[in-house]
């Protein structure tokens, strides 16, 4: 009986094994896997940059390197208020623009430019101006009547450079 008993004790020693063996295979075909994937999809992207993205980049690169920034005055708005709440918004903008040239178009335009902005940043309640999608809409809509107040002159885009809101 001693003899039986220990080949039943070996035996499920040696069925163990092998799914071991067949858990650890299985991992390290899926490694490969996933290292032949992401090895397949790092070239691919490298080769497309290599095969017309790299002057894409380089023009772009040279499109921002030809703007150039024209900075407004500061501005104190008092914010429309509801129930007696006096609020202010002190802004800072500059624009961005493409060349020096529209920089001289601009100037004898700025009375109407900021004017434009007051007009439109007193109708402005402070919840208007809460998180980033109220910033958001504030830079597009000032971009908007930037625009239209320097037509036919044309402003790439609004910067921030404070806003204060109380």
């Amino acid at each position: 009986m001693t003899a039986e008993a220990e080949a039943e004790n070996e035996a499920p020693a040696k069925k163990g094994i092998p799914k071991l063996f067949i858990i650890i295979g299985a991992a390290v075909v899926v490694l490969l896997l996933a290292g032949g994937g992401l090895f397949f999809f790092m070239s691919s992207g490298t080769g497309e940059a290599d095969s017309g993205g790299g002057e894409h980049a380089e023009a772009v690169a040279a499109e921002v390197h030809d703007t150039f920034i024209f900075n407004l005055p500061p501005m104190m708005v008092n914010l429309s208020s509801e129930g007696g709440n006096n609020s202010f918004m002190k802004l800072t903008v500059a624009l961005e623009v493409a060349d020096e040239e529209m920089m001289a178009e601009i100037q004898p335009r700025l009375a109407k430019v900021i004017d434009a902005f007051q007009v439109y940043m007193r109708e402005l309640r402070k919840s208007d101006l809460e998180g980033s999608a109220g910033i958001y809409r504030l830079k597009e809509e000032l971009l908007r009547r930037v625009n239209l107040a320097i037509y036919p002159a044309h402003v790439e885009s609004v910067l921030f450079k404070e806003i204060l809101v109380q």
